[in-house]
Order: C-alpha cells, then sequence, then structure tokens
C-alpha cells in the first residue's frame, strides 16, 4: 500500500492499529478547546457548525486541525457559492459577440469541489473514506467487549 501514513486515532477508528507498527513519538494533539475560528467567512460558519461537532465525537477533530477544517469550510461554501450561480445562470452564457462559451463557474465550482474532496477524504468524511472507519474508536460510551483483555 502506498501513500501518506495515517494518524492513529484513524487506524483506530478504521480497526487497522497495529502497535508494533505505531509511531510511540506520534504527536497527540488537545481536543479539549476546539473553537470555531472568529475570521471564517459567515457562510464557513454554518459549515463549521454543521460538520465540526460530529467530528469531535468521533474523536478526529482536535485543536491543531481547527486550520484544515477552516479550508475545507471556506471551499465549501465558496464551491455552494459558485454551484448556486451555475443552477441560476446555467453553463453557457453569450458573449458581446454573440459567442456562446462555458460559464466561468463552472471551473471555479470545480476548483473548489476538487479542494473540498480532498480536506473530506482527510477527516473521514466521504463514503468511501468513511467506510474505513470502524465505531469502536468513538468517543461515545460504549459497553467493554470482555474478549478485549484477552
Amino acid at each position: 500500500m502506498t501513500g501518506k501514513p495515517l494518524p492513529t486515532n484513524l487506524k483506530i477508528l478504521r480497526g487497522t492499529n497495529v502497535k508494533h507498527r505505531q509511531n510511540k513519538n506520534e504527536p497527540q494533539p488537545n481536543t479539549d478547546k476546539v473553537e470555531m475560528p472568529k475570521d471564517l467567512s459567515p457562510a464557513a460558519k454554518t459549515v463549521w457548525g454543521q460538520v465540526a461537532d460530529q467530528l469531535k465525537e468521533c474523536g478526529i477533530l482536535t485543536n491543531i486541525d481547527t486550520p484544515a477544517l477552516s479550508l475545507y469550510c471556506e471551499a465549501f461554501a465558496k464551491w455552494k457559492e459558485a454551484n448556486e450561480m451555475l443552477v441560476k445562470n446555467g453553463p453557457l452564457y453569450k458573449t458581446k459577440n454573440g459567442h456562446v462559451q462555458p460559464s466561468p463557474f463552472i471551473s471555479i465550482a470545480g476548483r473548489y469541489f476538487d479542494q473540498c474532496k480532498a480536506m473530506m477524504s482527510e477527516f473521514g468524511m466521504t463514503p468511501s473514506s468513511r467506510s474505513k472507519v470502524v465505531a469502536s474508536g468513538s468517543k461515545k460510551k460504549k459497553d467493554a467487549d470482555p474478549w478485549d483483555k484477552i
């Protein structure tokens, strides 16, 4: 398997953590004061409110991850704005010379879509990335499995 290494907490959630392969010196960021940055745009603040608590509950969002989530929130807000322009005005427009051309909002929405998709994968927010996450790592209280001690 190639690709970048996953943080231990994501490996635990996915059920792929192997103790002898763990980075024993991996930083463990705090999760106690994860707060929405004050400088987010109003639209990005709405997106933050929709996802941050769910990510915290899963143990994925830590204090150090707030800039990454902020990037996702801003990109999603801008994608939504560009997509709304496409819906409103259509994918084509007529120039002053009468030529029909693709809307510039197609490429704008596409760029923000790609950014959102990349950040969503980082946080396990897509169906394929989430399919690798198992609920045992969730912060919700669960009954102890008697087999865990063996």
